[in-house]
């Protein structure tokens, strides 16, 4: 089943958040070597298109660290309000798993 966490996002600014891959039994981290992670934000679940995609970064492969992160330019483009997201690994199996869901906040900026 997958992680549930709430994220917040200053909307102009470069984001960057590590996540660790655990297994579900018995917390220990998931060596993810030849995993490929992929994550988007959505207005709604229901939402045809992304509103913008993480770029999801392998850190530590035998710790299961992934680095999920959005440059300044991309954030600046994501108007202020609530989404839902999620991170997806796919294994060498190819077998899919969500291993992150849940609610990411964008925060509108003042300065420009």
């Amino acid at each position: 089943m997958a992680g549930y966490a709430e994220l917040s996002l200053d909307q102009g600014t470069t984001y960057s958040t590590t996540v660790t891959i655990t297994d579900d039994d018995t917390g220990q981290a998931v060596n993810i070597s030849g995993y490929t992670i992929s994550s988007q934000i959505r207005k709604s679940y229901y939402s045809t298109n992304a509103t913008a995609n993480f770029t999801c970064t392998i850190a530590n492969s035998a710790a299961g660290n992934v680095v999920l992160s959005m440059n300044s330019a991309t954030t600046a483009n994501i108007s202020p309000g609530r989404y839902v997201y999620d991170v997806l690994s796919l294994s060498p199996a190819s077998v899919y798993s969500r291993i992150l869901e849940g609610i990411i906040i964008i925060t509108p900026r003042v300065t420009r």
